[in-house]
């Protein structure tokens, strides 16, 4: 196979546009959201944090959140099978950057801290202390998803060009 082509192009496509949407999704919460609710008083940036994360699990976020997982482990089959001349190396890497780096660091890193969060009752002692260094922690994660979703859209993107 000379040229990336056909459904196997599609898909490609879909995988820029699915961790693009997924990068500024990220993104907007790394440059802005967290900085806000970090200027909020403890009890209110909890409550609201607990808000955004019981809303985010929406149909609409999760087809392309985890739509996107999907896509990139479809691409990265597909290129084991058909080892294309060209645009293999950079197929491989966006799955691998999403995969890993944004779905698997949300599993492991983004989602551990949310859970313990919504075990806390906004407002108490308990939930002021683990509020500062959630935000550190949790934002510190999500650079780190918002680049690998980024890489991800720009490496599937060098693939078909």
């Amino acid at each position: 196979m000379n040229v990336i082509d056909g459904p196997y192009f599609v898909l490609t496509v879909l995988g820029v546009v699915g961790t693009g949407l997924v990068a500024g999704v990220f993104c907007g919460f790394s440059t802005f959201v967290m900085k806000g609710l970090a200027a909020l008083p403890p009890a209110q940036g909890v409550a609201a944090m607990q808000a955004i994360n019981v809303a985010a699990v929406t149909p609409a976020f999760m087809v392309v959140f985890v739509g996107s997982a999907v896509l990139c482990a479809v691409l990265a089959v597909v290129t084991f099978v058909l080892w294309p001349d060209e645009g293999t190396v950079e197929l491989l890497l966006g799955s691998a950057l999403y995969l890993f780096g944004s779905f698997g660091v949300t599993v492991a890193a983004n989602v551990p801290r949310n859970e313990a969060l919504a075990k806390l009752k906004a407002g108490t002692p308990e939930a002021t202390a683990y509020w500062s260094a959630y935000v550190g922690e949790w934002t510190t994660w999500n650079h780190v998803r918002t680049i690998a979703s980024a890489a991800a859209a720009v490496s599937y993107l060098l693939a078909i060009t």
